[in-house]
């Protein structure tokens, strides 16, 4: 048995959550709404407040998707309830983030400024050298994060770049000149 598919997952109060023929899974809450359409082969239950997710036999394919779709309905009732936030830390001299209506603008040594357009349900906001990334998609706040990492990495010799606030960043040490 899948040790997470095999968990309940329980429904926080003020949030609804409806499943209809296809398993298509709507998710409502506080926050927003999350609609999402699960793998048809798994059985998903409303069982007194909780969820609970089963699968149809032991194949390899079946095992995988239990845990899956355990996960992703978690996910949408932790999003609609709570919600996502990633922070990301820009450091470098010269390296600056800034907000213009819903584009974010980063300097980041380019030749030109980086200008990016938040997704939908996704806000981000800047404070000094830190960007916080928020939104009821973990997927999507996850996605945005990573694209706005990716426009400078951090480097191991001087630790500039964008990196999120909890990651280590293994330092490296440079070149000694020749005596």
């Amino acid at each position: 048995m899948s040790r997470i598919g095999r968990l309940p997952i329980a429904i926080p109060a003020g949030v609804e959550v409806t499943i209809s023929d296809g398993n298509e899974v709507t998710v409502k809450g506080a926050k927003g709404t999350l609609t999402r359409v699960l793998p048809q082969e798994m059985e998903i239950k409303m069982e007194d407040g909780h969820i609970v997710v089963s699968r149809p036999n032991d194949l390899k394919k079946m095992k995988s998707l239990h845990g899956l779709t355990r996960s992703l309905i978690h996910n949408m009732v932790v999003g609609v309830s709570e919600g996502y936030t990633k922070t990301l830390e820009v450091n470098g001299v010269g390296y600056r983030a800034n907000k213009q209506g819903n584009k974010l603008v980063l300097s980041l040594g380019y030749s030109h400024p980086v200008e990016m357009e938040d997704p939908d349900g996704v806000t981000s906001t800047v404070d000094g050298n830190k960007i916080v990334i928020s939104g009821i998609s973990k997927e999507k706040v996850g996605q945005y994060a990573a694209d706005i990492r990716d426009k400078r990495r951090p480097e191991p010799y001087k630790g500039k770049g964008i990196k999120y606030s909890d990651e280590v960043i293994r330092r490296k040490v440079g070149k000694t000149g020749k005596k």
